[in-house]
């Protein structure tokens, strides 16, 4: 008998959900398709992946834990780039577990400032953490993770920030994951690794697991080294009807990653870094608690309740931008005296500048010392900030089977609440900059004592208190017309409030981040599944979904005060919600026994998108809300297997562009309004517009060869064309003169993987990896900003002659190189 539909459809109620239990039910099914039919009623059966996504309205991708282990992935971030369609990793920070990981041009990424559109769950919980939005992929265990779906598109259950998809991850337990691993690898860069995995079940019905690991590198760019703890355990109990289960993960990272560099000292010296050091340090500990109970033969309830605790320190070397319009190298006599008489020595009496003077810094001591204008005559910056979040939560959730009006329905409805405090401070304290690029601190801090020439305070301190609430209802019906045709509406209302509060400028006004906001919308879904035979079908689809701004977009949403994110906010008009709303329709088949297609097209429009409008390459901008962007594209994919040969390509064209006109701050774009070229100007975003950082054309490909039972060999390929860089949103940047260098844009590149497995014994295996087989030098993004250094790699102020009393700056393009080969290898010991 040829599988309903309408069976698969009762699962995607689970899978759309991803509130806590129904976020798991979700992983479990999208990676049963290699397992036979299990009973969870009496007389419904779980579909398998195949059947389910004959069901969904939307191309759903999935792996699991054997696909991830095969893949040689350092972490999930790196399995997602290497072998999932659409997704796209930018190395903007250069470490390997701070990407931004982007599908159909809308991101997750660890950086505050950048626009996030992805929603992420682990066994449920939500991973998008309260201040911003962002996630932090270096918490995510990979030897953890059982499964992973990929859900597109705007799908309104997954709840708040499922602008472009969410990703469902499941977890281990002891009952799928039984026995004892240890694996160790070492590699480029001082690469070494451990970790070690335990789970078990008895016959009560007890099960748990556990997991660890350490690892370290220095990373391929100068002082970058990267140290990971982390560790992740799980017990549970279960029968026939019943599972609960406790979930306890702790992580205790540092990380090192220094950003973009400028393209002239790039072409230089690769592994070079623009300022250091751009240190994170995230310790994090999360408590989830799950459990489903079938209470009926047609009813199942499921829910979870959680706390995670983040705590999140940064330590950043950068220039100090208003240093570079000024006279910063010869000390004149009120400052050479005042060295003298502190016991300084050495400083010139006369005739420096930038031609003998590559690294100055008397005059920024001297300033120190008469208080005078160190926030001008320092050209570098220490910015250290130290975010404290608190997060907890409960959902429940019921399905329900039931034959209504001649046809069979699967309603999933529930209610969640998420709560979250949020403590963020920071600090600037200048200095000046050395040969090496670090930063010596001076004694003197942005702490509002220095009156800057227009006569406002030189102030970059922040201590701000957020508290964000949301309460959310959903529902959702799948009903079955026939055994092929299945239609699902679905529906989701979420009401948040964020409260800010300024401990250093209270009581709202001029100035201060204190501010109240209230956002509420109900968002709805419908989608229509047709499978007139195993094997091969056709959906089409339409949802909504949106995203309330988070505490740092409110507190920096002023162009008249921009902010240097993370280190600075400041008082601003409110923003309104995103909303996205998305159209998908494709079909599937099959060849034969051999291998599956599929072939589909989306589109999704974002009204009221929170745009982060960059002023340079130090992070300086302002949030706001644009009128409407647009993202759309054709999505082709060829999945198979030919006796040993396992074989796949993923092709995807996007457009993702601007759809309403908007002015913006464009100083380094040689198209901007400036008065000259190199003073502050605006440009035009156009309708048209592509959107930066948002590539057109993505083709992945791989092959596996499995030698027998002792070893395979996998090789795989990402193809990604070029894209406009950030700063350059209205696409018109050419490169010219001596203020405008770089195309203000990134190449195309393709790299490739090798990765190779080799079983010893039953027990020992080795493995081994090459990435980036062909050391290619690549950038995966790129941001145009005014640059302080010149062509020799010494720092230069004032670079170019005064135009009517103002400076013109050098302004370059900045990139976020690619990692250049590297081989890395390990072994796996079961026990």
């Amino acid at each position: 008998m040829k599988p309903t539909v309408f069976a698969a459809a009762l699962a995607l109620c689970h899978a759309h959900a991803a509130e806590p239990a129904a976020a798991s039910l979700a992983a479990n099914l999208a990676t049963s398709g290699d397992l036979p039919v299990v009973i969870i009623t009496g007389s419904m059966p779980l579909p398998t992946v195949e059947q389910a996504r004959d069901a969904i309205a939307a191309p759903v991708q999935t792996a699991d834990a054997q696909q991830i282990a095969r893949s040689g992935a350092l972490d999930l971030s790196a399995f997602l780039r290497r072998n999932l369609g659409s997704v796209v990793v930018n190395e903007v920070q250069n470490n390997p577990f701070q990407p931004d990981v982007s599908y159909r041009g809308y991101t997750a990424s660890p950086l505050l400032g950048t626009p996030q559109g992805l929603s992420v769950y682990l066994d449920g919980m939500r991973l998008n953490q309260p201040f911003g939005d962002v996630v932090s992929w270096d918490l995510i265990p990979r030897m953890a993770i059982a499964s992973l779906t990929l859900m597109p598109g705007s799908n309104p259950l997954f709840g708040l920030n499922t602008l472009g998809g969410a990703l469902a991850i499941q977890s281990k337990d002891g009952r799928t994951s039984p026995g004892t691993a240890v694996e160790a690898r070492l590699g480029a860069n001082q690469r070494r690794g451990v970790e070690f995995e335990h789970g078990g079940s008895n016959a009560q019905g007890w099960h748990w697991y556990v997991t660890g690991n350490r690892y370290k590198e220095e990373g391929w760019r100068d002082d970058s080294p990267s140290d990971v703890r982390q560790a992740f355990g799980k017990l549970g109990w279960s029968d026939a009807r019943t599972q609960v289960a406790a979930t306890l993960a702790h992580a205790d990272n540092a990380l090192t990653g220094n950003g973009l560099q400028e393209q002239r000292l790039l072409a230089r010296d690769y592994r070079s870094v623009y300022t250091k050091p751009d240190l994170t340090q995230n310790r994090a500990t999360m408590l989830n608690l799950t459990a489903r109970h079938q209470a009926s033969d047609s009813l199942l309830l499921s829910g979870n309740a959680y706390y995670r605790k983040i705590d999140t320190h940064t330590f950043n070397g950068d220039l100090n931008d208003e240093s570079l319009d000024q006279s910063v190298y010869q000390p004149g006599a009120a400052e050479r005296a005042a060295l003298a008489a502190a016991g300084y020595a050495g400083f010139p009496a006369s005739g420096a500048n930038a031609g003998n003077t590559p690294f100055p810094k008397w005059r920024c001591i001297a300033n120190v010392l008469l208080n005078d204008e160190p926030a001008e005559k320092c050209n570098g910056m220490l910015n250290r900030s130290h975010t404290q979040q608190d997060n907890h939560g409960f959902s429940g959730q019921f399905t329900w089977l039931a034959g209504v009006a001649g046809m069979r329905h699967a309603v999933t409805g529930g209610a969640a609440h998420d709560a979250s405090h949020a403590t963020f401070r920071q600090t600037s304290q200048f200095g000046y900059l050395n040969p090496d690029r670090s930063i010596t601190p001076v004694n003197f801090f942005a702490d509002g004592t220095q009156i800057d020439d227009d006569g406002t305070p030189v102030d970059n301190r922040v201590d701000l208190r957020g508290r964000m609430r949301t309460w959310s209802v959903y529902a959702s019906d799948s009903m079955a017309f026939n055994q092929d045709l299945t239609l699902t509406v679905s529906g989701r209302y979420n009401r948040s409030t964020v409260r800010n509060r300024d401990a250093i400028t209270p009581g709202g006004g001029s100035g201060s981040l204190d501010g109240d906001h209230r956002y509420s919308r109900f968002n709805p879904a419908i989608g229509l599944a047709y499978a007139p035979a195993a094997g091969s079908s056709a959906y089409l689809g339409y949802n909504e979904g949106s995203r309330t701004p988070t505490a740092i977009e409110l507190g920096c949403a002023d162009p008249e005060n921009p902010c240097r994110l993370p280190n600075a906010m400041a008082g601003d008009p409110p923003l309104k919600q995103v909303v996205t709303k998305t159209w998908e329709a494709g079909v599937r088949g099959q060849w034969g026994s051999m291998a599956k297609w599929s072939a589909g097209v989306f589109r999704a429009e974002n009204h009221d998108d929170i745009l982060f409008v960059a002023d340079n390459q130090a992070g300086f901008g302002y949030f706001k809300n644009f009128g409407k962007t647009r993202h759309q594209g054709v999505e082709l994919a060829l999945d198979g297997k030919a006796g040993a040969l396992d074989f796949g390509v993923n092709y995807t064209w996007l457009q993702a562009t601007y759809q309403s006109r908007e002015t913006v701050n464009g100083s380094a774009n040689s198209s901007s309004d400036a008065e000259a070229p190199g003073l502050e100007g605006h440009i035009v975003i156009a309708p048209g517009n592509r959107i930066p950082l948002t590539p057109s054309h993505l083709l992945k490909a791989h092959v596996d060869y499995a030698g027998g039972r002792d070893w395979t060999l996998g090789l795989a390929m990402t193809a990604v064309s070029g894209a406009y860089a950030r700063g350059n949103e209205n696409n018109r940047h050419q490169p010219g003169g001596a203020s405008y260098l770089g195309a203000g844009k990134s190449g195309g590149y393709a790299v490739v993987e090798l990765n190779g497995r080799y079983q010893l014994t039953p027990r020992l295996s080795v493995f081994a990896q090459v990435s980036n087989l062909f050391d290619r030098k690549y950038a995966t993004a790129a941001q145009l900003g005014a640059t302080g250094f010149d062509a020799n790699g010494n720092f230069a102020a004032r670079p170019l002659p005064a135009v009517g009393g103002a400076y013109p700056m050098v302004n370059a393009t900045f990139y976020a190189a690619g990692a250049p080969r590297a081989i890395n290898v390990g072994m796996r010991y079961a026990f």
